[in-house]
């Protein structure tokens, strides 16, 4: 029996004849932080709005700290959720926005909470203020502590960074994962962005059209994907679909008209962790992340660079060799020569490209 702190077993959702949800099961223990993501439509959202009470599943049952809270409107149950426009109210205060929840509540006690839960976003100083004198940065911490006041178990986040500028979304992710840390609180987040996920979850969970492709931590989502399709949304990725040959003690992968020298391949085919060390004729799917071929112009794969794109720290370049398009993205501290459209550049993989489910 598991110890789950929220146990989430086959969750199926339909609006007519759209399958929002499709027996989605999942364990998330006390105090993690897991983030949705997926597509546009792939059910984030309804998953989040479902545990919150905002929709109700129809199938399958919602357990939060051993008891089952199916049966609770949204207004009943031990969680917080944070939506994606904030919803302040522009006429109330920070202090009575935070406060609206409390209704009932002795003004002592409410008075305390709502100190508390401004002091935990580090808002202190703040309550006289109006939501339009604030910051997009502070109004997303205002709609945070109108959530903390009611003390939730479970933080319910959708999309809470969208509308911030770049700087200010790290700022704010990192903000949470504070509060999290601090108050030992789960925290559930729908995020389209993969790059804030990777940045802020200890586990994330894969959604796409409904169904559960993968539950991981960062690494193992993106080290370790668990079939194409994560592998291709999660990060950049080069998707080689070859045959292993091989000349004597030597091993190749041959896509298309192009034989990559490899020494194996390792991944998981069905679930199962794989070794392929020996040529067999058949055809199999590798993902090479770019950061992991090597530009080396004493390989014997050379390729024509057609694209050139610079990131910062890094730069992203596609080489064409033969009919097969790489992606290679090389650290600027790294680089040795300047290259230009047009450069015949050497490439190599690395030596074991991680296998996966077409």
């Amino acid at each position: 029996m598991s110890n789950a702190f929220l146990q989430l077993r086959n969750i199926s959702k339909s609006y007519g004849s759209v399958q929002a949800l499709s027996e989605v099961s999942v364990d998330i223990h006390s105090g993690e932080l897991v983030s949705f993501i997926g597509p546009s439509g792939c059910g984030k959202t309804t998953l989040l709005r479902t545990i919150g009470g905002f929709h109700h599943q129809d199938r399958g049952t919602i357990t939060l700290d051993g008891e089952s809270i199916d049966h609770l409107p949204p207004e009943q149950r031990p969680t917080g959720m944070v939506f994606q426009s904030y919803a302040l109210f522009p006429h109330m205060t920070v202090e009575k926005n935070v406060a609206y929840g409390l209704r009932g509540v002795s003004k002592p006690e409410r008075t305390r909470r709502v100190e508390k839960a401004l002091a935990q976003v580090q808002l202190e100083g703040y309550g006289s203020r109006r939501p339009s004198e604030l910051s997009g940065g502070q109004q997303q911490r205002v709609a945070i502590a109108r959530c903390l006041v009611l003390e939730p178990k479970v933080l319910l986040l959708d999309e809470p960074l969208s509308n911030l500028d770049a700087n200010l979304r790290v700022v704010m992710r990192d903000e949470i994962r504070r509060i999290k840390d601090e108050l030992g609180i789960t925290v559930l987040f729908v995020t389209h962005d993969q790059e804030e996920a990777l940045s802020i979850s200890d586990r994330i969970l894969v959604l796409k059209d409904g169904v559960t492709q993968q539950i991981g931590t960062p690494q193992d989502i993106y080290d370790f994907p668990a079939n194409e399709f994560v592998s291709d949304f999660v990060g950049s990725s080069n998707i080689l679909q070859g045959i292993l040959h091989q000349n004597g003690d030597e091993l190749s992968l041959q896509v298309e008209d192009v034989h990559f020298p490899i020494s194996g391949l390792r991944g998981r085919l069905k679930g199962e962790e794989v070794t392929v060390e020996k040529a067999d004729g058949k055809t199999y799917s590798v993902l090479i992340r770019p950061e992991r071929v090597r530009i080396d112009d004493a390989s014997p794969v050379q390729g024509t660079l057609t694209h050139i794109v610079y990131n910062g720290s890094f730069t992203r370049y596609s080489v064409r060799v033969g009919s097969v398009e790489i992606t290679v993205d090389e650290a600027n501290s790294a680089r040795v020569t300047q290259h230009v459209i047009g450069d015949q550049i050497g490439l190599r993989l690395p030596p074991y490209p991680y296998l996966i489910d077409p």
